[in-house]
């Protein structure tokens, strides 16, 4: 029967020491040897053929590393029954002493759940920022910018493209569901915009694409105001948080912007350290800014889950297969059907769920 040492740190680190007689670990010792010896071929002897004390001085460091594989998890989850302690990463093993026929002392070390208290959370209250006011110059400088890309496209002398070839190349991310013009629409040789242009992006009549374009921001508009009223709501929830953030969270968070900034600097055709180097930066010069901004994340992402708790937000597994199966890349689709991608979804879809129990009940400022 194992004994244990538990030791609280700061950062919700727990160190558990725990002491193993030799006759609990005797048997897989005895099973490892048989199992390793099988494979030894010593001097004298066929392959698997050499006695067991032979092979056992000849294993040494491998034997025991092999032993200490199995029997340091298992003796931690029995030293670990009948404690409050949730571990949030894997455990550092640490081998304190081992003495043949006597005992094994070993130290593991681990990130518990950390405790977290949040304030008053029912009356929160944020002010909704203005929505952004689209304007004729917003709707202009957008015609422009589209305007511009098609002449490099298409020179004013060139055969006329049909809107089937041009659509969503002038457009852009723009979708007007309009019935596509014919092919025998006129040249466009303005200088300005004008209806034959909007015709080729899919429009009746460049008033029909100022109209859908204006509608297009104006929804963009809105949207990206939800979302800037939702980070409010997230930065009080992150003030009213109160806890002793681990230190492997913040490092988790970190390298999730790191991941984040990644894929921006492949979308602008560079590597991320030409980038860095590009801005005088350093991959720890980019951690140690960003460092206080993590643990922030960090806060406000563990009050929400707290605030779910409380408040029994749960997702069934019949809400999180119906979000999966509104997936229509069949690639990504797949990656669910692993239990981790499941479960990280699982979490996302409450942290939204609870977002949205506390839009419900913030209070204007």
């Amino acid at each position: 029967m194992v004994t244990k040492d538990i030791s609280k740190l700061p950062k919700s680190i727990v160190e558990v020491t725990v002491t193993i007689p030799w006759s609990d670990v005797a048997p897989k010792w005895n099973e490892t040897l048989q199992r390793l010896a099988a494979d030894v071929e010593l001097p004298g002897f066929r392959k698997g053929q050499a006695p067991l004390d032979m092979v056992e001085k000849s294993l040494g460091q491998k034997l025991q590393d092999e032993v200490l594989k199995v029997v340091c998890p298992q003796a931690l989850i029995e030293a670990l029954q009948g404690e409050n302690i949730v571990p949030i990463d894997y455990p550092k093993y640490q081998l304190v002493s081992m003495t043949l026929n006597q005992q094994l002392v070993f130290k593991a070390t681990i990130t518990e759940r950390p405790n977290v208290q949040v304030g008053n959370y029912k009356s929160i209250s944020a002010q909704r920022p203005a929505v952004k006011t689209v304007t004729d110059d917003d709707v202009n400088k957008l015609v422009d910018d589209l305007f511009k890309r098609w002449k490099a496209k298409n020179p004013a002398n060139s055969p006329q493209p049909t809107a089937n070839s041009q659509n969503s190349e002038a457009a852009g991310s723009i979708n007007f569901n309009q019935p596509q013009v014919a092919s025998t629409a006129p040249q466009v040789l303005s200088d300005t915009p004008d209806d034959a242009f909007a015709k080729t992006v899919g429009a009746q009549s460049l008033l029909d694409l100022k109209t859908k374009i204006k509608a297009d921001l104006e929804n963009e508009a809105k949207y990206n105001n939800e979302l800037d009223f939702e980070e409010l709501i997230l930065q009080e929830v992150e003030k009213m948080t109160t806890v002793d953030v681990p230190d492997i969270l913040i490092e988790d968070e970190l390298n999730r912007m790191l991941v984040s900034l990644q894929r921006r600097v492949a979308d602008m055709g560079l590597l991320l350290e030409d980038y860095l180097k590009s801005q005088g930066k350093t991959l720890e010069g980019i951690k140690n800014e960003w460092k206080a901004q993590a643990e922030k994340n960090v806060r406000m992402e563990l009050g929400l889950a707290e605030i779910a708790r409380q408040e029994k937000v749960e997702i069934t597994d019949a809400e999180l297969q119906a979000e999966i199966d509104k997936i229509q890349d069949g690639k990504l689709k797949a990656q669910f059907e692993s239990q981790e991608p499941r479960l990280h979804l699982k979490h996302s879809l409450r942290q939204i769920r609870t977002l949205d129990f506390l839009k419900g009940l913030v209070k204007t400022a």
